[in-house]
C-alpha cells in the first residue's frame, strides 16, 4: 500500500497544530502561560509538557527507536516554565514530528508499537496523535481566551 496521502495529510496537520499553537502562545506572557483557573485544572505550560512527553514516547521511542523514558506523572506537575521555552518545545518537537512523517517509508508506516497495551500501526498512532494534540490545542486556545478576553486574536486566520 502507498501512504503518500497520509504522509501529506499528517504533515500538514502537524504543521497546522504547530503554527496555531505558536500563534496562541505569542499572545501571552510568562505568567499567563503558567496560569490555571484552579488547582484541579492545567496550565498551558502543563499541556505543552504533556504534548512533549507524548511526542517523546510515541515518535522518538516508538517510531525512531530512541532510548526514551517518559515520566507522565511529572508532566502533570504544575511547574513555572518561561514562554520562550514552551515556544521552543512546540517549534522543535513538532518539527521533528513533521520531518519524520515526511520521511517515513511505507514499511515504517506499517510497523507497530504498543500503545496503552494495544498494538497499533505507526500510521494509526500518528492519526491518533493529530487528534490528541488538536484536543490539547483547543484547551490552550480556551485558556488564552479566558485570559485575554476580547484581546485574543484567532489563530485560524
Amino acid at each position: 500500500m502507498k501512504y503518500d496521502f497520509h504522509r501529506e495529510w499528517l504533515s500538514k496537520k502537524f504543521e497546522e497544530i504547530q503554527r496555531r499553537t505558536l500563534k496562541a502562545l505569542q499572545q501571552l506572557d510568562d505568567d499567563q502561560v503558567n496560569w490555571r483557573p484552579d488547582n484541579s485544572s492545567h496550565s498551558i505550560s502543563t499541556l505543552v509538557k504533556h504534548i512533549e512527553g507524548n511526542i517523546k514516547v510515541r515518535l522518538l521511542k516508538g517510531i525512531l527507536h530512541q532510548d526514551i523514558n517518559r515520566d507522565r506523572v511529572d508532566e502533570y506537575k504544575q511547574t513555572y516554565i518561561k514562554k520562550s521555552v514552551l515556544e521552543a518545545v512546540i517549534q522543535d518537537r513538532l518539527q521533528v514530528v513533521i520531518v519524520t512523517v515526511k520521511n517515513m517509508s511505507d514499511e515504517q508506516m506499517e510497523q507497530t508499537q504498543v500503545v496503552r497495551n494495544r498494538e497499533r500501526t505507526n500510521l494509526d498512532m500518528l492519526h491518533q496523535c493529530t487528534a490528541h494534540y488538536s484536543e490539547h490545542m483547543g484547551q490552550i486556545f480556551y485558556i488564552a481566551k479566558q485570559i485575554l478576553k476580547e484581546n485574543y486574536e484567532s489563530t485560524s486566520i
